[in-house]
C-alpha cells in the first residue's frame, strides 16, 4: 500500500494487478532488491491479493514476477536495522491469506526463489516453474532457520528433501521440485507461459462454489497448522533474526553485495 501521508512523495508501486477474464494477474516488481520481502511489497501484494478475492469476476489468481526473479527471501537491509518482529507476523499473514483464499491461486515462477519466497509460492495452490528455475531454503547459512515459511513448505516437501533443502541450504531447479513436492509441473522455460495460461484456463471451468468449497476442504489441514504454530515460529524467527550470529552474518553478505 503506498504512502498516503499529506505531502508525502507518492511511493513506486511494486505489486501490480491486472484481471483478464476469470484470471487476475498479480506481479512483484522490485528489481532493486530481486523482489525481496520489504514491508511495501508485502503490504502490495496482501492488498492486491485481497482485491482479486473480492472480484466476484475472478475465479483464478496467478503471483507472478515482471523479470526473471521471483523472490529473493526477506529484505536483509530492513531485517538488519529494524529487526523482523513486525515483518515476521505480516509474512505469516500473507501466507494464511493464500492458503484461506476461496479461490486457486497459481506461481508462475520463471528463475531464482530464495528463503522466505518459497513460503509464497509453497502457500500457493499450484505451481508452475520453469525446469531451469532454482530454489534454496538458505537460512541455514544466516544463522536462522526457515522458521514462518516452514508453516507451509514442509507440508508441501516429502521428509527427506525438506531435510536436506533446510539444512544444505543448497540450490534445486525447478525439476527437482516437482520430485520434492514443492512444484506442481515444471515445463522448458520458453513453454512456461504457455502452460501457465493452459492451467488457469483449466481451473477457470471450476464453478465459484465447487472452487470455494473445495479450496476450503483441500486447506483445512494447513490452516489449522498455521493457526496452531503461528506465534511459536513466529517467535522463534524473530529471536534468530535478532541474533548477533544473525546480524554479523547479515551485514557480511550486505557489504559483499556492495
Amino acid at each position: 500500500m503506498a504512502d498516503i501521508t499529506p505531502g508525502a512523495a507518492p511511493a513506486t508501486e511494486l505489486v501490480h494487478l491486472t484481471v483478464d477474464g476469470a484470471v487476475a494477474t498479480i506481479t512483484l516488481d522490485s528489481p532493486h532488491n530481486r523482489n525481496a520481502l520489504s514491508r511495501q511489497l508485502v503490504t502490495e501484494l496482501a492488498d492486491r491479493l485481497g482485491r482479486a478475492e473480492a472480484d466476484e469476476s475472478v475465479r483464478v489468481a496467478v503471483v507472478t514476477s515482471a523479470d526473471r526473479v521471483f523472490c529473493s527471501g526477506a529484505d536483509l537491509s530492513e531485517a538488519s536495522s529494524d529487526g523482523m518482529s513486525v515483518g515476521v507476523q505480516a509474512i505469516v499473514g500473507l501466507q494464511r491469506f493464500i492458503v484461506a483464499m476461496s479461490k486457486p491461486v497459481v506461481a508462475v515462477v520463471r528463475g531464482p526463489v530464495r528463503a522466505g519466497g518459497i513460503g509464497i509460492v509453497a502457500a500457493c495452490d499450484i505451481v508452475v516453474a520453469a525446469e531451469e528455475a532454482s530454489f534454496a531454503l538458505t537460512e541455514v547459512k544466516l544463522g536462522l532457520t526457515p522458521a514462518v515459511i516452514s508453516l507451509t513448505v514442509l507440508p508441501r516437501l516429502t521428509s527427506r528433501a525438506a531435510a536436506y533443502a533446510c539444512l544444505s541450504g543448497a540450490a534445486f531447479s525447478g525439476a527437482e521440485a516437482v520430485a520434492m513436492g514443492l512444484v506442481t509441473r515444471a515445463v522448458p522455460a520458453a513453454g512456461l507461459d504457455e502452460a501457465a495460461a493452459a492451467m488457469c484456463a483449466e481451473l477457470a471451468t471450476g464453478a465459484p462454489q465447487g472452487l470455494r468449497e473445495t479450496k476450503a476442504l483441500l486447506a483445512r489441514d494447513l490452516l489449522a497448522r498455521i493457526d496452531s504454530q503461528a506465534e511459536e515460529m513466529g517467535e522463534l524467527s524473530a529471536r534468530l533474526f535478532g541474533s548477533d550470529a544473525a546480524r554479523e552474518a547479515m551485514t557480511a553478505f550486505l557489504n559483499r553485495k556492495k
